[in-house]
């Protein structure tokens, strides 16, 4: 590998690694202090920028949103070399003027799971309070809507990501709050990843899919499976040309915000920390406890 090549993690669909233009192709098995990710990670180049793609459902689309390890699929990805991290989503659209098929670059996160892990730092003796206004990284996605712009996809910039529990679909009185918060789209995977992200040191952005108008949309029919479904296929060929544009100029991701997240946010006293803890989270702490 050479000195300036860039490595970019991708969380998304299955199919997403099966491109063309991926060569040097690898399958990585991992296995991370947290558990195993969802799946086989597969490594690849394009255009100088090695590439590592993580199946965030498994291959088959086998773990719900709610039983996905995203820890273990954010520590993966960083333990195999990732430098910051794309995350790729299906998601239902809440404003007129995002039309399914059409892309959103977003730039903020409301967060309404309930029941999932969304920290590294939870029964180990190590607290940690990383800084998390801005979510997304600003470079980062600023080169994802250029390339989505040179693949030719409808991409609006920025946006509100509002992630759900599910597994159901939202009810339309939810729907009609959800809107009334501003949020743009809505989805059920991006959240705990980003905030997972962040605590790895990973500057982290997003590639929203509209695939449908959630239930609030009168003149719309009511989100179905097949219908969801039907649009997606279109999103991820869209998707992939998406990802051949970023890999030609990714950027630099040193002197990022998130790159430096855990400096001053571990709030625990370093001789306090025992050896075990320290060897469950090192990949994270190493740095600043050593």
């Amino acid at each position: 590998m050479s000195e300036a090549q860039r490595t970019l993690g991708i969380i998304g669909g299955s199919g997403l690694y099966e491109l063309d233009e991926l060569i040097d192709v690898e399958e990585m098995e991992m296995t991370t202090p947290f558990g195993a990710p969802s799946d086989t990670i597969v490594a690849g180049t394009v255009g100088g920028t090695r590439l590592l793609f993580l199946p965030r459902h498994g291959r088959g689309h086998r773990l719900a949103p709610h039983r996905v390890n995203y820890r273990a699929n954010v520590l993966a990805l960083k333990m195999a070399g990732a430098e910051q991290i794309l995350s790729v989503s299906a998601v239902g659209s809440m404003k007129e003027d995002i039309h399914p098929g059409e892309m959103v670059v977003v730039d903020q996160f409301i967060d309404r799971t309930r029941h999932r892990i969304d920290t590294f730092f939870d029964d180990d003796g190590v607290v940690a309070h990383v800084e998390f206004a801005e979510p997304i990284d600003t470079q980062l996605a600023s080169s994802l809507t250029d390339a989505a712009r040179r693949s030719g996809a409808t991409v609006h910039e920025g946006g509100v990501y509002l992630c759900v529990e599910g597994p159901q679909f939202s009810t339309r009185a939810e729907s009609e709050l959800y809107r009334s918060w501003g949020a743009s789209v809505i989805g059920m995977t991006n959240l705990p990843e980003a905030r997972l992200a962040r605590e790895a040191e990973l500057p982290y952005a997003t590639l929203a899919m509209a695939t449908d108008y959630d239930c609030w949309h009168e003149g719309h029919d009511a989100v179905t499976v097949e219908g969801v479904i039907a649009v997606m296929h279109g999103n991820v060929a869209k998707a992939k040309e998406i990802i051949v544009e970023l890999a030609q100029r990714v950027p630099d991701p040193s002197g990022r915000p998130a790159t430096s997240a855990l400096a001053g946010a571990i709030i625990t006293n370093p001789d306090s920390i025992s050896m075990t803890a320290r060897d469950k989270l090192r990949l994270l702490i190493g740095k600043y406890t050593s």
